[in-house]
Parts: structure tokens; sequence; C-alpha cells
């Protein structure tokens, strides 16, 4: 049954006082002035936990058409800049060509609640949002913006699935704010006794800058990190965490202090949800899906679905389409956007989770353009930064002779001990066997492992990999991506990554400047 129509001066609930709560109250409230909007928030108006809030320039044009309070709080407040630096063993190489702007969040929610107080909005701080029943009863709608562990979302989950999936990455992370200031988006690589650690670390303010600290989980218990008690109320932060860390980090936060605002160890969970809205109740932001922090910002998304999902309101209270429709509509739109970033969020998730072994294999440089290449090809980084691309190739060719798609590769562990090109034409591939043939002619055949569907097959599938010579790895995406990495990388094999992608050059390039595998081959039929 389609719930009903809202009228011209609908009730609103909206539960959650963050970013996205207050801008969806705020264009609500502009758009139906005769609307009575509340906001509810359990938090102290002055509460904010986290430190910054980061946004790519090339990703605002839809939060700032329908209103400038967040392009003005980056020109007034926050800190911009257009180059990313990546430091290992003490070499800094950096991307240029990607503008972002920064952000203190406690700022951000400030100048938010600022302008959906003067918009009219009833800002209800320090208060609970009553049962959900009874939000339903007494409010037109309600608009569960309560983050990633939505009372909202549960209490409807538990009336009837939602399709909520929460997928838990195997990294931790922490985190801080740093006084020291980095010149902008810098991520910094550490090793320790225990093992690696990484910092991503930007500007938010003339005085803060965020300092968000990753490691892999042995690490993180081989440190003594697993000693504080995460279950606890938000408040406490691990100072333990924090001695440790400015040691360990101290060469490049100079005299920069950590700063700690409920600081804890966690496991990132991207949230994906099937049915975003039922009856009258509706979910955006973190409580609906979340993406990891690598590839933005959950404010950014939060924020965008707010625009939309004012735009749906706005219609159902003024040109009479149902709820549900309007509710619909809402969901359809942004699912597509955000399921597009939640992919591209995949494989930088990913590379989080295998740091340590390509800081611990790859040179510096390689390292850094391993890491840029993880969601972008050679020729779109080409594009943005041209240095930065001729360094790596110039590079290849110190190292092997010729450009890349040009060279040769030697595979002195394999029997017969043989020489081949790095472009490759997959001839035959028949009884786990690959016969492959590069321009010149030269032949070599090897054992063909398909890679699995997913990365939950990826440990089985390095099973089957041969003890020493050349292996071919077919297949598709990131499990493709993995399994290659573990043959080259941890298992010391010639790799050859097989598919009909692999054709282009743009993506044949990529994989053998970023050390992902050794040759490239391309599926051609036997002549």
């Amino acid at each position: 049954m389609d719930a009903p129509k809202l009228g011209s001066s609908p009730r609103i609930a909206v539960v959650g006082g963050g970013p996205g709560g207050l801008f969806l109250a705020t264009l609500v409230k502009r758009a139906l002035p005769e609307a009575a909007v509340t906001l509810f928030e359990r938090n102290q108006r002055t509460d904010a936990f986290g430190f910054g809030v980061v946004f790519s320039d090339a990703t605002l044009r839809a939060i700032d058409e329908a209103d400038p309070v967040l392009r003005d709080a980056l020109r007034d407040h926050g800190r911009h800049w257009d180059r990313i630096d990546v430091l290992s063993n003490d070499q800094q190489h950096g991307f240029g060509g990607n503008g972002m702007s920064a952000i203190h969040r406690k700022v951000l929610l400030g100048l938010l609640q600022d302008n959906a107080e003067q918009s009219g909005v009833d800002l209800r701080f320090g208060t609970t949002a009553p049962p959900l029943d009874q939000l339903r009863s007494e409010y037109d709608l309600v608009v569960g913006a309560d983050g990633t562990n939505s009372s909202i979302r549960e209490h409807l989950d538990s009336e009837e699935p939602v399709g909520h999936e929460v997928d838990t990455a195997t990294a931790k992370f922490i985190w801080f704010g740093t006084t020291h200031l980095f010149d902008g988006l810098t991520f910094v690589h550490r090793v320790s006794e225990h093992g690696n650690f990484a910092v991503h670390g930007y500007p938010i303010s003339d005085e803060l800058s965020t300092f968000i600290v990753e490691t892999d989980e042995e690490t993180w218990r081989r440190a003594g990190m697993d000693a504080f008690d995460v279950t606890q109320p938000p408040g406490p932060s691990d100072t333990e965490t924090q001695a440790y860390l400015e040691k360990l980090f101290a060469d490049d936060i100079g005299e920069g202090k950590l700063v700690a605002n409920n600081s804890r160890w966690g496991n990132f969970r991207t949230r994906r949800t099937r049915d975003w809205w039922r009856g009258n109740v509706v979910l955006l932001g973190d409580a609906v899906h979340t993406a990891h922090f690598s590839v933005g910002s959950g404010t950014k998304m939060a924020m965008e679905d707010s625009v939309v999902l004012a735009a749906q309101i706005t219609r159902a209270a003024t040109e009479g389409i149902s709820l549900s429709d309007a509710l619909g509509a809402y969901q359809e739109i942004r699912k597509t956007s955000v399921g597009k970033i939640q992919g591209a969020a995949r494989p930088s998730l990913s590379w989080w989770e295998h740091f340590g072994t390509y800081q611990r294999t790859l040179d510096p440089l390689t390292f850094t353009f391993h890491f840029f290449s993880r969601s972008i090809g050679v020729e779109k980084m080409a594009q943005r930064d041209p240095g930065l691309v001729e360094k790596v190739r110039a590079a290849w060719v110190e190292q092997h002779g010729a450009a890349a798609l040009d060279s040769t590769v030697e595979a002195h562990s394999a029997s017969p001990a043989t020489t081949f090109g790095r472009r490759l034409d997959l001839v035959t591939s028949e009884n786990g066997t690959a016969h492959l043939v590069d321009r010149d002619g030269r032949s070599v055949t090897a054992p063909i492992i398909e890679a699995p569907t997913n990365e939950t097959g990826v440990a089985a599938a390095r099973k089957e990999l041969p003890e020493t010579g050349v292996v071919v790895i077919a297949g598709s995406g990131l499990p493709r991506t993995l399994l290659a990495e573990a043959a080259r990388l941890q298992t010391g094999l010639v790799t050859v990554m097989s598919g009909p992608d692999l054709a282009a050059d743009d993506a044949a390039e990529t994989v053998l400047l970023s050390g992902r595998a050794d040759a490239v081959a391309a599926p051609k039929e036997a002549k």
C-alpha cells in the first residue's frame, strides 16, 4: 500500500544531526517554508567526534548548486591542495592534478547547524529521538540519518529485512589529529619492529591535520595494540597507541603532537542496503551505505543523498506525487551513484589490506605508481601529471633497456630458461597449460590458473601456484590482480596476467609499470 501524500505543510522528523541530516533539514525547510522540520540529535551541539572531512574539487557541483554553505566553508575555513604525496623508505614522490579540500568536521557541523537554524529547522540537541513507532504516528515522514549503527535501520530490519549487508575489512585503522601541518594529502609509510604502518595525513585548518593510521591485524597484535577495550562507550581514547605512533612517526611530524578524540582502533565496514525506505521512513548517508575513506568522503555522499531526497520530498509536497514514488525515485537515483563509488572503493580498500607487502617488495617509485594506479590507468595519470608518468617510464627504461611494452623478461627459473617479450598473445589454453607467443615469435608454455570470481577464493587459488618458473593468471577484476601479485611478489614466480582487457595499451602498460605482473597476454585464436 502506498504511503499517504505529504501535502503542502508536512511534518518531517530527521533523526541524526550529522552533515547529511542537517543539510537535508535545511534544504527541505527552505523549499517548503510551511513544513515543520524537527531534527533530533542525541549529542550536544558542540560535540563532534573525528577530525577532518575531505572533498574532491570535481565532485562538489551538485552540493554547491543546492546550497553554497560547503563551498563557502571550504573557502573560508578549509585547506586546499593539488598534489598527493607518498613517502616510503624516506623517498617522496607525488601525483599532481588532484584538486582537493578539507575542513575540520567540527567547523563544518557548526556552519551547517547555523544554516539549519536560520532556515527555521527545530534543532533538538541532547535529545534522543522517540521510538520509531511513535515517530511514524506523529510525523508524515521520518528520515534516518543516524549513522552506521542506525537505530532506524535496525528497527526497520527487525520488522522485515531491508537487505543490509556489511563487509568488514581486515586492515585496522585509527583516527587522530596532529598539530603538524601537512602540505596536502600525504601518505607516510613507516616500519617498526612489529611491522608496517601507514598514515593518511592532510591539513584541515591552520592549526591541525587529520592523522589516520592503518596496519594489518598481525602487526597490530604484535605491537600490543589489542589491549584497549573498544566496547566501552564513546569518549576514551587509546593513549598507548597514541604514544607508540608519536614515536614511530616522530620524524614525519617534527615537533607536532598527536591529538586524540574518541581515537580507537577499528575495522572499516562497507555497508550496502537493498531497501532504502519503507512506508514513511527513509534512510540516508552512512545509515544506508558506506565507502572506504581512501576514495572520498562519507560526508560528501550523505550530502549528495540530501540534495536528491530534498528534491523528491519537495515534489511529493508540491506536485501531488505519492510519497512512495518520491522515495523510490530517490533510491533509484542515488543507488546508481553510490554503487559507482563503492565499486571504485573496493580496489582501494583492498590495496590498504595488502600495503605492507607492496611496501616491502616494490621500490619507492614503483610503490607510488602502484598506489595511484589502483583505480586509474597510466594514460589518465599522464593527463593529470605528465611529470610523474615520465619519471616512472624513464626508471623502467633505465632498468630494462626499453619501454615497458617493448622490453623482455628473463625466466631463469623456468625449465628450460627462457626470454620473451612482455606483450604476449595467448594462442592456446587447454589441460591447464597456456601456449604464449610474443611479437617476435618467441614462445613459452606455462601452467594457467583461472582466478576466482571473488576475493574470498584467492587464498585457495594460491595453493595451486607452481613452486618455480612461469605462471599465467587468467580471469578479470580484483581477484585476478590479487592472485597475480601473490604469485609475483610473494612466491617469486615470473607472472603473466592474461585477459581480453589487456589487449589495450593503457591497461597492459599500467600492469607492467606497477609491478603487478611481469608480462601481459591477450587471447588470440590459433593460426
